[in-house]
């Protein structure tokens, strides 16, 4: 082996290290990786940023945006609401959604799948009190699975098709691949349902502000507008259509007021007075459509680009202090709107604009955000912090799934690039209103791009020097020597030992022509071999880096680099136990 190709080899192992040692974060690892091999030569100056313009990077990103988008708007959140009403157990609810993560991942983009079922996970895991790494690698992991059953699952299974109508003359079909890949995602989430006691308990996202500050619950105003799905409902039925998480502390119906009753139907046009946690008030509002008081731009549901909400405590000497909102004139006078009032120990049963403030109320407000800090020190409030809460806005309901779906056709369908597909999906929420522009830029895990874009080159020097070539010689001349069956589960422990450091797309470049060879020199076909290829390099579950469906979970699901290989370890073993003898079943030599 020539110098290049030993120091390439060694900043690549120097890199897996330091990502097990875990010293350094993540994206700070991978730029370390980066420098180093620009410094040695390895990567030339020109090629060290191309990282930042490769489609994966888009298509995390978009993807993130994406999820943002659909989370915000509710829908995929109330049609789990049934799952998890039928289903109680987290470790039922995982299994549940990793099935529908890998049923849908054979004709959807799978990174498109998972980010469409993430927000849903993310959600039942606050519900349950436990932690989204139950759910996001399995689901990750399943996606990966499920991406093997179709022609258009993953790109491996393509470039292996391209592959064999070179050397056949007759390419893989769609559905060629679903009799070993559907075995496999089958054994996956059986393996799934009890090898989830590997993931360690204790891992957490990055805290929030959200969980940052634990504030009771809020109370907000909401009109009751013509077509709503709860005219003519009793409260009662109301308030167990949404799982007893809110409580209807007035109902005002012309001059109708006092205790609230819980056999009282509700109508069009009644006003109701809400408690509940924020983000189940922000479902309540956009499921049911309610009309939020003292909301910007009712009509149409957008919030203007540089509005916000901000949250805030009433002080001790505040002017706020035994007045109203409504006869402070603060929408008038300041532009702010009160939107919802929380007070320790007490439940408030009359309209937040109406409210007596007291000293110690923590208010949400709504207003333009560069004036919004100047506005409160006015009226001696401190505010909190900006918090990702949606109640000034009505949410775009099946928009975001529609611009997903659109998305996913067109990559899926080969009308245009993934990339260019995930990117103009992600452009249309914003121009649309789906998702305002602040949320988007806030929705992207940016130290996850970074460390993909650094890595991108790092593992690319892999192919520039030629060590790739001499690793593939190497592993040729020792599978002349295996039995078929041993060969078949050399090229696939190739394959997935490789696509960590490669995308999948560039391991099945590398590894197919090896697979081709093989099949020559043993005197069969190719078929078996270039399966064994497309499993292996769809098959990444010891790395975060692998492929970016993994990438996708690593913030959300707050693991750590050498998690994945506490589950995926043995997943990987029972592939290449029960793979091999699949795919020489199905596709005998």
């Amino acid at each position: 082996m020539t110098q290049p190709q030993w120091l390439s080899l060694a900043t690549l192992g120097g890199m897996m290290a330091l990502f097990l040692w875990g010293r350094f974060r993540y994206d700070v690892t991978a730029v370390i990786a980066l420098l180093f091999a620009v410094a040695i030569g390895v990567v030339s100056p020109k090629q060290a940023f191309t990282g930042f313009s490769d489609d994966i990077v888009v298509i995390v990103g978009s993807a993130l945006v994406l999820s943002a988008a659909v989370q915000r708007s509710g829908m995929i959140e109330r049609a789990l609401q049934s799952l998890a009403q039928r289903i109680r157990r987290p470790q039922g609810q995982m299994l549940a959604l990793s099935a529908a993560v890998g049923l849908s991942s054979g004709f959807i983009k799978n990174v498109g799948a998972l980010a469409m079922l993430m927000p849903g996970a993310v959600q039942m895991a606050r519900r349950n009190k436990a932690s989204p790494s139950l759910y996001l690698m399995p689901m990750a992991f399943a996606s990966l699975l499920g991406g093997l059953t179709t022609l258009i699952g993953t790109s491996p299974n393509i470039i292996v098709s391209r592959v064999r109508e070179e050397m056949t003359g007759e390419p893989f079909r769609m559905f060629d691949y679903l009799p070993t890949g559907l075995a496999l995602l089958a054994m996956g989430l059986a393996f799934l349902s009890v090898g989830w006691r590997l993931l360690p308990t204790d891992r957490q996202a990055a805290q929030g502000m959200d969980e940052a500050i634990n504030i009771g619950a809020y109370v907000i105003e909401a009109t009751v507008t013509e077509g709503s799905p709860i005219a003519g409902l009793t409260v009662s039925e109301f308030v167990a259509r949404h799982d007893d998480e809110i409580e209807v502390a007035g109902l005002l119906r012309g001059d109708m007021r006092g205790e609230v009753d819980p056999h009282t139907h509700i109508g069009e046009g009644d006003v109701l007075i809400l408690s509940g946690e924020p983000n189940t008030l922000e479902r309540v509002v956009g499921a049911e459509r309610l009309a939020l008081a003292g909301g910007h731009d009712q009509e149409s549901g957008r919030q203007p680009d540089g509005i916000g909400v901000i949250e805030a405590v009433v002080h001790a000497d505040s002017a706020l202090i035994g007045r109203t909102a409504g006869r402070l004139q603060m929408r008038e006078r300041l532009g702010l709107n009160l939107l919802a009032i929380s007070r320790e120990g007490e439940t408030i049963a009359n309209k937040p604009g109406n409210t007596v403030l007291q000293a110690g109320d923590v208010i949400v407000l709504q207003g333009p955000l560069q004036t919004m800090p100047a506005r409160l020190a006015e009226m001696g409030a401190l505010p909190l912090a900006e918090r990702k809460i949606g109640l000034g806005s009505r949410r775009t309901r099946w928009l975001p799934l529609a611009i997903l779906a659109a998305a996913m056709v067109a990559a899926g369908s080969g009308f245009m690039p993934a990339a260019l597909a995930f990117f103009a999906a992600a452009g249309l929420t914003v121009i649309t209103g789906a998702l305002p522009a602040d949320e988007a830029y806030k929705a992207i895990e940016w130290p996850i791009l970074i460390m993909l874009a650094a890595l991108i080159p790092v593992s690319e020097s892999l192919q520039t020097t030629g060590a790739s070539d001499v690793i593939a010689k190497l592993l040729a001349d020792l599978a002349v020597q295996l039995p078929p069956w041993g060969a078949v589960a050399l090229i696939l422990i190739a394959a997935m030992a490789v696509t960590p450091f490669l995308n999948n797309a560039a391991t099945v470049l590398v590894m197919a022509p090896i697979a081709g060879v093989f099949a020559e020199q043993l005197h069969y076909r190719p078929e078996a071999f270039l399966i064994a290829t497309a499993v292996g390099a769809g098959c990444d579950f010891l790395t975060p880096i692998g492929h970016q469906c993994n990438t996708l979970v690593l913030g959300p699901g707050g693991y750590r680099f050498g998690d994945y290989a506490r589950l995926g370890a043995p997943l990987s073993v029972l592939v290449v136990l029960v793979g091999t003898p699949l795919i020489l079943w199905f596709w005998p030599l």
